[in-house]
């Protein structure tokens, strides 16, 4: 299984238009969830806004901001199930915001795929599923 958490941040300061500062609270909340960035990109909207995007070691971080409006969008999607408690308090010092609303999506990536796999008969080999009985 694995976990999507999305961030809704209301209320922030200008922080969220300043792409260094973006990049900062990035790597301060990719470290804080146990993660290590493998590859990241950030840019930088004219007039306003900054998109974040990592490839982290247990899947993704984003974040997209709209200063004109205070609001930053954050995701992290991780293939452990849960991501460590007071990652939505972090989220809302870094970014000063307001208000926070953060909900958590479980996805049962390997558990339902090998059922469906298994259900239309298809062969353990051809779908890279592997169970210790078959070697």
């Amino acid at each position: 299984m694995a976990i999507q958490l999305i961030a809704d941040l209301y209320g922030c300061s200008q922080v969220i238009d300043d792409e260094e500062a973006i990049k900062e609270a990035a790597h301060k909340a990719i470290a804080y969830v146990g993660a290590q960035i493998v590859e990241e990109c950030i840019h930088k909207f004219e007039p306003i806004g900054v998109t974040y995007f990592a490839v982290i070691s247990t899947s993704h971080f984003s974040i997209h901001t709209w200063p004109e409006y205070g609001y930053a969008a954050v995701d992290i999607f991780s293939c452990h199930d849960r991501v460590v408690d007071g990652i939505s308090q972090m989220l809302k010092e870094l970014f000063e915001a307001e208000e926070i609303q953060f909900r958590s999506i479980e996805r049962d990536i390997g558990i339902k795929m090998k059922e469906r796999i298994e259900e239309k008969g298809v062969k353990h080999e051809l779908s890279g599923w592997h169970d210790a009985a078959d070697q």
